[in-house]
């Protein structure tokens, strides 16, 4: 069952210190039998959490996140445990460390000179998230021991070697856009914004 509804956005555009306003009236489809499937926009609140429950982070006070379903925007295994959800479903998908954030590498511990760290922050401590200025552009990387000019960084992502959770709700599906599809994402609220 369909319905179709006008609706008015005006949308902010930032460009060059200028604000723009732009307000478009169109009709969207909202279809409340939608299934989350290939080539489908989905909308969703999540919770990441470590397997004893304890919360890593959470979207529920930010604008939801959008992403284009079957092209690679999100971890696959995630991705496949939210296959055929309708919108307002809630799931949790518990995701092993090669399914998420991979395994630690050992060779991903390195020294680095501490001039090339982007910042120049003035104290560095253990634990600490940085990002070092490299060849390929930044990277992060989290102080494992500071010396005077060096620095030893972990640059493992801080997950790697867990299994996390996402607690999920649904809260929008709709179908994707041609141009979305060429881009391979989402546009728009909690998607990419070009």
């Amino acid at each position: 069952m369909s319905k179709q509804s006008l609706v008015s956005l005006t949308t902010i555009f930032y460009k060059e210190h200028y604000f723009l306003l732009k307000e478009r009236t169109f009709f969207t489809q909202n279809d409340t039998d939608m299934k989350i499937e290939k080539d489908k926009v989905v909308t969703l609140f999540y919770s990441l959490q470590d397997t004893e429950g304890k919360e890593l982070e959470n979207n529920y006070n930010d604008t939801p996140m959008a992403y284009l379903h079957g092209h690679g925007n999100i971890f696959a295994a995630l991705e496949s445990g939210l296959e055929g959800l309708e919108i307002d479903a809630t799931k949790k998908v518990t995701l092993e460390a090669d399914d998420a954030y991979g395994q630690r590498r050992p060779n991903s511990v390195q020294k680095v000179p501490i001039k090339h760290l982007l910042g120049k922050p003035k104290k560095l401590v253990p634990g600490q998230l940085v990002k070092v200025n490299t060849e390929k552009g930044a990277r992060d990387g989290s102080v494992i021991k500071a010396g005077r000019f060096m620095v030893e960084l972990d640059f493992n992502h801080p997950l790697a070697g867990s299994s996390v959770v996402f607690d999920v709700k649904i809260t929008d599906i709709r179908d994707a856009t041609d141009e979305e599809l060429a881009h391979g994402h989402a546009h728009g609220l909690g998607g990419h914004n070009h």
